[in-house]
């Protein structure tokens, strides 16, 4: 098997897809007809896909349930970034809203702060503590 990325399943595709762009500053590697698209998360790297839920619900056989809504985290998209607080500040200047500030966790090795994407998925932005 061949790793190609984590798709996040998303309601309101145009607001994801500007959130992922214009906010987070990634560079659309596909952008589909208002249902599907891949961002460029690294160097010639698309890690990243959002795709219309009500799309992907008849192929799996779930087109008469709804997602989730008001439970704990499932999943959490990280991203390893040179500074967290350089960052943080960045996107708090693009209007981003966090759920915490940045934080050092020496249990864990790393600095990190979290959001969420415009559907409650769960962002990290995170640094090493220590030198690699």
């Amino acid at each position: 098997m061949k790793f190609t990325n984590v798709r996040l399943l998303v309601k309101d595709y145009r607001k994801c897809f500007n959130f992922y762009t214009q906010q987070l500053g990634f560079e659309a590697a596909w952008d589909v007809e208002e249902c599907y698209a891949s961002f460029k998360v690294a160097d010639g790297i698309e890690g990243l896909a959002i795709f219309t839920s009500d799309m992907m619900a008849p192929v799996v056989g779930n087109a008469d349930k709804m997602q989730p809504v008001g439970f704990r985290e499932k999943s959490m998209v990280s991203f390893q970034v040179d500074n967290v607080d350089e960052t943080y500040h960045t996107l708090l200047a693009k209007g981003i809203k966090f759920i915490n500030e940045p934080t050092d966790m020496p249990d864990w090795g790393m600095r990190f702060v979290h959001l969420y994407d415009p559907e409650e998925n769960l962002i990290e932005i995170y640094s090493p503590l220590f030198a690699e």
